[in-house]
């Protein structure tokens, strides 16, 4: 009896003193290149995820109206004022400027007034989900 446990303390040893070297033998360094545009498309992304209508957020909107006049307006809006965000949405049978994404209603009456300079007839929303 005693001779089988030291054989098989034997056959332990000598297995668990190869293993080691067995384990550590798949050790690899691995490079990642990425394209430049995969940096810029998650740059988008953010941006456009950040701007995605929340219920708790506020908006203004600037102008109803058809397609066309609704993109010229976005388009002059945002020559004049680079630093708000804006965007269309369709409400049938209107399209409407909304522009901002203001986490609280200080934020968005504060930019209401400025914006109410060029465009009077802009007006606070909270938009639902």
């Amino acid at each position: 009896m005693r001779k089988i446990s030291t054989k098989l303390a034997f056959i332990c040893l000598s297995l668990s003193s190869l293993s080691p070297a067995i384990l550590h033998a798949q050790e690899a360094k691995t490079t990642v290149t990425q394209d430049a545009k995969f940096e810029n498309l998650l740059k988008e992304k953010r941006r456009i995820n950040s701007s995605i209508t929340v219920n708790d957020r506020y908006k203004i909107q600037i102008y109803t109206g058809d397609s066309e006049s609704s993109k010229k307006m976005l388009n002059d809006f945002k020559k004049q004022f680079k630093n708000f965000d804006g965007t269309i949405i369709f409400n049938t049978p209107f399209y409407k400027v909304w522009i901002g994404n203001f986490k609280t209603r200080i934020e968005a009456e504060r930019n209401l007034n400025e914006i109410k300079s060029s465009y009077p007839n802009a007006f606070l929303i909270k938009p639902n989900k």
